[in-house]
């Protein structure tokens, strides 16, 4: 089973006050970039993996949906996904991502925003993901860039002339990495872009998109904290076509 960290309560605190869960996508500075990697919404089968608060799904929703299949492993993030109100074309269920298992052919898009890196067997999930979509079913996500992740010791490194740089060690070493984030012994399993290429297209997939996420001027304008993701990459955001 995938590591549950969402349902910790000060983890859960801790991600609540997040900028993305207060303000819903608009608040994540790579949705732009995501939302543009999307076919037209209307009329399809979505499934969101990691569902979280539900900002996606209800978006899905609200672009003309068929159905939406929203997923998560975390009770608390459900339970905030609903209260949060929605749309009868929501269905709020728990599951993990490492055991999942979705009807086979039963759905056009599936989107995933900051979940993968949670998953330890990436080949088993995509693979499991192209049989639940339909021929020409799109595969829409994001996860953790891994030289972002693919540090041993997360943060910035501060040379003597005041320049920052960000430590990668053991950047071909993949496995699993533990970091404190929002709570201690956070579990996130790190694989190459090269590894995560060849999952997709060995388990049928055509990867359309590779986005190693950059914020805009503009962004940073709005935003200066936002002027640190220019020195590393932090996240990969994928779409790829069945």
């Amino acid at each position: 089973m995938a590591q549950n960290v969402y349902d910790r309560p000060e983890f859960f605190d801790g991600y609540s006050r997040l900028r993305r869960s207060v303000e819903g996508l608009d608040g994540a500075p790579e949705w732009p970039v995501l939302r543009a990697m999307l076919p037209d919404i209307a009329g399809l089968r979505v499934a969101d993996l990691g569902c979280g608060y539900g900002w996606f799904s209800r978006w899905a929703a609200e672009q003309g949906a068929a159905q939406v299949t929203a997923i998560d492993v975390s009770e608390r993030m459900l339970a905030r996904a609903r209260e949060m109100g929605g749309d009868g074309r929501i269905d709020y269920r728990r599951g993990d991502l490492e055991t999942l298992a979705l009807p086979r052919g039963g759905f056009d898009l599936v989107y995933s925003s900051l979940a993968f890196h949670y998953v330890e067997d990436a080949s088993r999930l995509y693979g499991m993901i192209a049989d639940a979509l339909a021929p020409g079913g799109r595969l829409v996500f994001s996860t953790e860039h891994p030289v972002y992740m693919g540090s041993a010791r997360p943060g910035w490194i501060v040379a003597e002339d005041g320049r920052r740089t960000w430590p990668v060690d053991g950047y071909f070493r993949e496995g699993e990495r533990v970091s404190d984030w929002l709570s201690p012994g956070v579990v996130k399993h790190h694989r190459t872009i090269g590894t995560t290429f060849s999952a997709l297209t060995g388990s049928g997939f055509t990867v359309e998109r590779l986005v190693e996420f950059c914020p805009t001027p503009e962004q940073i304008a709005r935003d200066p904290g936002l002027a640190e993701e220019i020195e590393r990459p932090m996240f990969l955001l994928v779409s790829a076509r069945r």
